[in-house]
């Protein structure tokens, strides 16, 4: 099975609606989208459409709605998209990706702390 390719930024706004969701019809998706921006309800159903066609979400019919959902977890998206990235952009440096994400993004006590205690977990656990 091939892997599935990288969303879109539009995409992953869809899925990002579809994992808060669990599964939407297009007119739901629409309707969360354009809380943030302005976009046109083909345009959703469009790019959904793509969306079934390159794997990501799948379409259930029900009744004459149809519905929506994504093929993978938010988590395994994401850790997909970051090794894409640490491979890509550092050279498959996970330090340089951390050392780049903290400098450009100031990190608040809650999160160093829990960095820092992911950061000892990992530790222990390859000791």
């Amino acid at each position: 099975m091939e892997p599935l390719p990288q969303p879109t930024p539009t995409e992953l706004s869809i899925l990002r609606v579809l994992w808060q969701r669990g599964s939407a019809t297009v007119r739901e998706v629409y309707e969360d989208l354009n809380q943030d921006r302005e976009m046109g309800y083909t345009t959703v159903l469009k790019l959904l459409q793509i969306m079934t066609e390159k794997g990501t979400v799948v379409r259930n019919e029900m009744g004459r709605a149809h519905v929506y959902q994504a093929t993978q977890p938010q988590s395994t998206a994401q850790t997909r998209m970051v090794g894409d990235l640490v491979n890509k952009m550092f050279n498959g440096s996970a330090q340089q990706l951390v050392m780049h994400a903290l400098n450009s993004h100031k990190a608040s006590p809650q999160e160093m702390a829990e960095i820092r205690r992911l950061l000892d977990e990992m530790e222990r656990g390859n000791s």
